[in-house]
């Protein structure tokens, strides 16, 4: 597949470890549970996007930017990789951030994210609930170039076909680690929200002729709406890494039944997925993806959804960093024993 004759920038510490969480296995007595953990991709506290971003960063400097802009919720784990990436690149970085209120705490507009994008030195644009965020980078976009930068602009989780890559990259690494460790893998599950992480997976896989089927456990949108971007998206991908064809529609599979009220809306399946992984294998997720991406796969487990010796790798997404501003939603009676 093409990937090494394209601009990219080395951020991301890879490969990430592929490690089988024994206790957790054990625990739900189904398949073996192996976590990737690009939570440990390690731009300032790492995640998905730092894949994503060594590609979008290199485009952006090959095409001569001095300046980034992109968006997102105001907790956005995107936004505060891009900002990282951004000062590793010696780039300006500019986060238009819509200020939703998802919960009641006083440290959601301040602390995790939003404190390190301020560290990392971002110029932070706050946006009222509701904006056209698509139109708002395009007005920002236009006065960054009326004063003399040269924006590039990064979209929404850094999914589009360039960013995708990084989880083409990341499929390869997976089956390069499946030979080396001599573990079939059976299934891969994952959060998924702007579409890039699953797309990039899909095309990979699908170019490597893997056959490894990968489910989607949406953030927030509905499956309908959410499978078609992914398919849209991976068809792109599958194109530019030269394996076009290789992706069919049945390849995208998006289960919305763990979305709850809404996006990063706590859910109580969420709470009890991160509180249960973090005391069987001191391994935190995030509330907003991971939290309920692991709920998605344990009702999966115990839907008998798979076969007790298969091997499902849950990819860690990242977004620790977000837990810091959603303290007050895991202020609850401890779950019984």
């Amino acid at each position: 597949m093409r990937l090494d004759d394209l601009p990219r920038i080395d951020f991301a510490h890879l490969p990430t470890p592929l490690e089988h969480l024994t206790a957790l296995s054990s625990l739900l007595g189904g398949p073996n549970v192996f976590v990737k953990r690009d939570d440990a991709t390690g731009l300032a506290t790492g995640g998905n996007k730092t894949r994503k971003l060594e590609f979008l960063i290199g485009e952006a400097i090959e095409r001569g930017a001095d300046t980034v802009v992109t968006t997102g919720a105001m907790q956005s784990n995107h936004a505060r990789q891009t900002a990282a990436a951004a000062s590793r690149a010696g780039l300006r970085c500019v986060l238009l951030l819509e200020n939703r209120h998802p919960i009641a705490d006083s440290t959601y507009e301040v602390g995790g994210n939003v404190l390190l994008d301020r560290i990392l030195g971002a110029e932070i644009i706050e946006l009222a609930e509701g904006t056209d965020l698509f139109e708002a980078m395009d007005i920002c976009e236009h006065q960054l170039r009326e004063s003399g930068a040269e924006p590039y602009l990064i979209p929404i989780g850094g999914s589009n076909a360039v960013g995708a890559l990084g989880y083409v990259d990341c499929a390869v690494e997976l089956v390069e680690q499946s030979e080396s460790l001599g573990v079939r893998i059976d299934h891969v599950v994952h959060a998924t929200a702007s579409a890039g992480t699953q797309a990039g997976l899909v095309a990979g896989f699908a170019g490597l002729e893997s056959g490894i089927p990968v489910t989607g456990v949406s953030a927030g949108m509905p499956a309908d709406d959410l499978s078609a971007l992914v398919f849209d998206l991976a068809v792109k991908t599958a194109e530019i890494i030269g394996a076009p064809g290789s992706v069919t529609r049945e390849m995208i599979v998006v289960d919305d039944d763990h979305v709850g009220p809404g996006y990063g809306l706590p859910t109580t399946e969420m709470l009890d997925a991160v509180e249960l992984v973090a005391r069987t294998e001191g391994l935190l997720l995030d509330p907003v993806y991971t939290g309920k991406a692991m709920a998605g796969l344990m009702a999966m487990i115990s839907d008998e959804r798979f076969d007790p010796d298969d091997n499902v790798v849950f990819i860690h997404t990242g977004g620790v960093a977000g837990l810091m501003a959603y303290g007050s939603v895991f202020d609850r009676p401890p779950s019984p024993s």
